[in-house]
């Protein structure tokens, strides 16, 4: 049986109600995602990426948009459903270009505008409507290569990837 949640009159799996989108996301992120990375507001540890350092208030003394250094730059940046919680993800996403090493990995799995409650004015926790469009325009414009953008999944979601020239 598949269990489904109503909103506004559409239907919704349930799943997508109870957190942890990200796991949708690990498998792609792992083909990509290689070295010393973080993942970016993965709320909790049992969330997180394989081996990445966790950034998350809830966590420890890091954020969004105050990371932790690494001289050489980070080898990859994994985010899911983050930034459209973020005032300025334009500058978010500029605070995480300039932490990669040239050659490393953005990965963003972000929720997609079709999905009626993940919209700011009916999801209050979400300041944002990010457009697959938007964040591909963003990327190629903004010091990245090799980026690539999905459609929606089943999950409601895109994902986004880049390499940081």
């Amino acid at each position: 049986m598949i269990k489904t949640i109503e909103f506004d009159g559409e239907k919704y799996p349930f799943y997508q109600s109870t957190g942890f989108a990200s796991r949708f996301a690990f498998p792609f992120a792992e083909e990509v995602c290689f070295g010393q990375g973080l993942d970016i507001g993965c709320n909790r540890h049992e969330w997180k990426f394989k081996n990445a350092f966790p950034v998350d208030p809830q966590m420890n003394e890091y954020d969004a948009h105050n990371l932790p250094s690494r001289p050489q730059g980070w080898d990859y940046i994994f985010s899911s459903h983050c930034l459209e919680h973020l005032v300025d993800w334009v500058n978010v996403l500029n605070i995480w270009r300039d932490a990669l090493r040239s050659g490393g990995v953005l990965f963003l799995y972000l929720p997609h505008p079709d999905q009626k409650y993940w919209l700011p004015y009916n999801n209050r926790k979400h300041v944002n409507i990010l457009h697959p469009a938007d964040i591909e325009r963003y990327l190629q414009k903004n010091g990245f290569t090799n980026v690539f953008v999905s459609e929606r999944d089943l999950n409601h979601s895109f994902m986004a990837i880049a390499e940081k020239i």
